[in-house]
């Protein structure tokens, strides 16, 4: 479906039956891919939540707005989901982002606290990223996980597909200013910090897990920056005990 806001026009799909009780789950991408990367993911998702997913402006099948200097924010992202939220008459969900798509998420769940009932910041960094060594440290997890006979998983189609690519490019330019660290003493809900063993990451995500007034931190072993697609059964599994321990 298509939801209009401040200008954009967000591509949105929903997985999942809210009419069973299923409580709401809000997917974030990882950087400069789309909501296909969740697609290995959605249908096991879908038995326990209604599965809501988002491209957000700029990114696969959504566009932007017409002035591109002063949209691409993490608080204007945040705001985007809350408008796609009331459009679905969704009050409150749960949230699961990956990689960069947790640096907006953190935003969201800071600035809208009481639309959110659960975090899993998976990745979650609150400084500079270190591009290489994020990319050394997926290549040495992959290589652990072959050695432990773990098959890698296909990648989703589709996931650097974008409308307009030089949008999405524009999308994640003006963004590492923006000041995290003084969102996380505000993240009040329970929130799960998922974070590779071998991601670069780990360090910060310490400091998040130490800082955010409710959470955990788990290390996914033999896994580098992005774990949904690294080890996406591991991953998962994580998710879903995080939820089955707090009876959500």
């Amino acid at each position: 479906m298509k939801v209009e806001v401040d200008g954009a026009t967000l591509h949105v799909e929903v997985d999942g039956d809210s009419v069973q009780g299923n409580p709401a789950l809000l997917l974030w991408p990882p950087g400069r891919c789309t909501m296909r990367v969740w697609d290995h993911l959605v249908s096991r998702l879908a038995e326990h939540f209604e599965v809501v997913r988002i491209d957000p402006r700029g990114f696969g099948r959504s566009s932007p707005a017409a002035d591109p200097d002063t949209q691409y924010t993490f608080v204007q992202y945040g705001k985007d989901a809350c408008d796609v939220l009331d459009h679905l008459g969704i009050e409150r969900c749960h949230v699961w982002s990956q990689s960069w798509g947790s640096r907006p998420a953190m935003v969201f769940c800071a600035h809208h606290p009481e639309r959110v009932i659960t975090a899993a910041l998976y990745a979650a960094n609150v400084d500079k990223a270190d591009v290489p060594a994020q990319r050394e440290g997926t290549k040495r997890a992959a290589e652990l996980r072959r050695q432990q006979g773990i098959e890698p998983t296909p990648v989703p189609a589709g996931i650097m597909d974008h409308r307009d690519p030089e949008a999405a490019a524009r999308a994640t330019q003006g963004l590492p200013g923006f000041e995290l660290k003084p969102m996380v003493p505000r993240l009040t809900m329970p929130v799960l910090i998922g974070t590779g063993d071998h991601d670069p990451n780990l360090v910060s995500s310490r400091v998040i897990a130490a800082m955010a007034p409710n959470a955990q931190l788990v290390e996914l072993l033999r896994c580098g920056h992005n774990a949904i697609l690294e080890h996406p059964e591991l991953a998962l599994e994580t998710f879903l005990r995080f939820h089955d321990e707090l009876g959500t």
